[in-house]
């Protein structure tokens, strides 16, 4: 496979796992299309025509070396040590990322427009979930912007070595995982829903590590109520004051991969659960179901940087 061909199907599988539904994604597209021709030729010139054909910004072929790809160093934060420790293991390919970098990382916040509309599936009515998330994603702009975004990408360039990344796509494909096993399991308490996710394979090696599943907010003793994924995908962490929202339109526990002090205060505020699944083993299970069909396909996967490697699909011989 090519670097391109690796890219496009990271981007087929995120918007077939996506909780919005493909049709929503093609007038999600369509609609940036529309846009796109009403610019002018400078505005133009300056888009990132990446927009018209993937909905995630957050994801993108960031060095491309047209190589036919055997070897994938994949790890979920790759800076300039990681691409150094690809040149120093001599053959490798591609360094495939799940964190955003470069262009990826600077687009970050205009992924997020996704969590109003998964907001809206659980209740939330949509003017709300968009109007508290429009100062949160200006808030992430504007914490991306002085980044230096380009760094590993720069280095990875130096060294010849392919570079992408794939984030909200492999976060769709967790959420999803996570969305099917709760759905068909129906936790009634909330220690139920610690010890459903205890069972996958990642989850149990970062217990191990000191960093698996925990409760944030309320107790194992209560009832779960209505269980909603909203901290899972949609490019980084939402409005702290969605909680009471989601309080109003039925939710009881929420599951996240993370979760900060205000957003814990927030949702116990509000009596809502909160089961921080961690970070690092829920990256890990959606890269992990992208990297099994990379396998699938014959290349080989170096793990590396938190990923926590587990194989779900045999590879073809």
């Amino acid at each position: 496979m090519t670097i391109q061909q690796i890219y496009d199907l990271a981007i087929k599988m995120g918007v077939k796992a996506d909780f919005r539904g493909k049709k929503e994604i093609e007038k999600f597209l369509k609609r940036t299309c529309e846009k796109y021709e009403k610019l002018t030729s400078d505005e133009k010139r300056e888009f990132d025509k990446e927009r018209l054909t993937n909905p995630y910004s957050d994801s993108r072929i960031l060095v491309d070396t047209k190589k036919q790809i055997k070897k994938v160093l994949a790890g979920i934060d790759i800076d300039v040590g990681e691409v150094l420790l690809a040149d120093r293991l001599g053959d490798i390919d591609l360094i495939l990322a799940h964190h955003p970098r470069g262009k990826s990382l600077a687009r970050l916040n205009e992924v997020m427009h996704l969590q109003a509309d998964v907001l809206s599936q659980y209740g939330v009515p949509i003017n709300i979930a968009e109007g508290l998330l429009k100062e949160r994603i200006s808030e992430v702009f504007r914490g991306t912007s002085p980044i230096n975004h380009n760094r590993a990408v720069d280095a990875a360039h130096l060294l010849g070595l392919g570079f992408m990344n794939v984030h909200t796509p492999c976060d769709n494909l967790v959420a999803h995982f996570i969305e099917k096993k709760i759905k068909k399991e129906c936790p009634e308490y909330v220690g139920e829903v610690l010890k459903s996710l205890k069972e996958i394979p990642e989850y149990q090696e970062a217990t191990l590590l000191g960093a698996g599943p925990a409760l944030f907010a309320g107790s194992e003793e209560n009832r779960t109520g209505k269980i909603a994924l909203t901290e899972i995908t949609g490019g980084a962490e939402g409005s702290s004051m969605i909680y009471e929202k989601l309080a109003q339109a039925g939710i009881g526990t929420v599951i996240g991969m993370h979760m900060s002090e205000k957003h814990k205060k927030e949702a116990e505020k509000n009596h809502i659960n909160a089961v921080i699944a961690g970070h690092m083993a829920s990256d890990s299970i959606g890269v992990n179901l992208f990297l099994d069909e990379l396998e699938k396909r014959g290349i080989e996967i170096i793990p590396c940087s938190g990923l926590i490697r587990i194989k779900r699909i045999k590879r073809n011989s």
